[in-house]
């Protein structure tokens, strides 16, 4: 099949969905991550690439391992899978727009230097400043790859106003910088330093302080678009998901910390929730109206002659 015989639309279409597969491994690898931070897993695997020195470490499984091996099994997958992309948007270039091979091309060297920061996290045996580098450049790729995803399943957007972009990318920025804080304040153990001994609380306060502005954006981005109605207003189902994404991050947050911060599954839930939050608000930001089919109506002429009486 020669090259001329191919679908641009087809091609646009396959890499959007490899795409969107992208973002549901990134969001599941930070999930993992969370569990492997909060079942203080991080160094269940003493060497780097391999564990215990092999790709599969039978002889020492159990379940704190598992959560480290499978964290680097999932991004040694997404690797492969962004690498790929990289290597279509390539093949594919004449068919696509011109900035989409140096944008994936700047997405594997992300995902390469992700690569380094896990890499040092076990070196270094897990310094605060590199798990939470680490988290950054973890919710930097959900974003870009959801923001991705989004353009290329919606060839045919009219691109939207500067107010849409504005909100919804500062709520996102802010949703990242919340996390980022929530991520300094656990690999510092300020948390529970604060939860439990009532001290060194600045990093949690902080990180409460920080919800508010999170729920402002959101909430101006959401009655916004509810006010102005048309086709902004007709992004309700999305919008009340956003807002249910929010209540659940605020519940889980709460809860967790009533808990004392003993419960793993609600911290990983409000880790997961938070790239969800990410995931969301960027392939928002990407978003916009549908154009409209151009219907051409003939119009009907009378071409017939008039009987002129003289």
């Amino acid at each position: 099949m020669s090259l001329n015989s191919l679908d641009p639309q087809l091609i646009r279409n396959f890499l959007g969905k490899l795409s969107a597969h992208i973002v549901v491994a990134l969001v599941a690898l930070v999930a993992i991550g969370g569990a492997t931070r909060v079942m203080e897993a991080g160094l269940a695997c003493p060497d780097w690439p391999l564990c215990y020195g092999s790709f599969f470490p039978k002889g020492q499984m159990n379940l704190k391992v598992f959560l480290e091996w499978f964290h680097r099994l999932d991004a040694f997958f997404v690797g492969i899978a962004i690498s790929l992309q990289f290597i279509l948007s390539l093949l594919y270039k004449y068919f696509l727009p011109r900035w989409l091979p140096l944008f994936n091309g700047f997405i594997l060297l992300l995902i390469v230097l992700q690569g380094g920061l896990g890499a040092l996290t076990v070196i270094d045996l897990l310094p605060s400043i590199v798990v939470v580098s680490h988290m950054l450049f973890a919710l930097t790729l959900v974003a870009l790859m959801s923001g991705l995803t989004q353009i290329l399943l919606s060839p045919n957007g009219i691109e939207s106003p500067l107010w849409w972009k504005f909100l919804s990318r500062s709520s996102l920025v802010i949703v990242i910088a919340q996390s980022l804080i929530g991520s300094r304040m656990a690999t510092t153990w300020g948390a529970q330093s604060c939860v439990n001994n009532g001290i060194n609380c600045k990093l949690l306060e902080m990180h409460r302080i920080s919800a508010f502005p999170v729920l402002i954006a959101v909430l101006i981005f959401v009655f916004t678009c509810i006010l102005l109605g048309g086709w902004f207003r007709s992004q309700w189902p999305w919008l009340l998901f956003l807002l249910t994404l929010l209540g659940m991050q605020i519940f889980l947050g709460i809860f967790s910390v009533n808990l004392g911060l003993n419960e793993p599954l609600v911290r990983v839930a409000h880790q997961l929730i938070a790239s969800l939050l990410v995931a969301f608000l960027s392939a928002l930001s990407c978003r916009g109206p549908n154009r409209k089919p151009v219907i051409y109506r003939q119009k009907l002429q009378n071409n017939s002659l008039e009987v002129c009486h003289g």
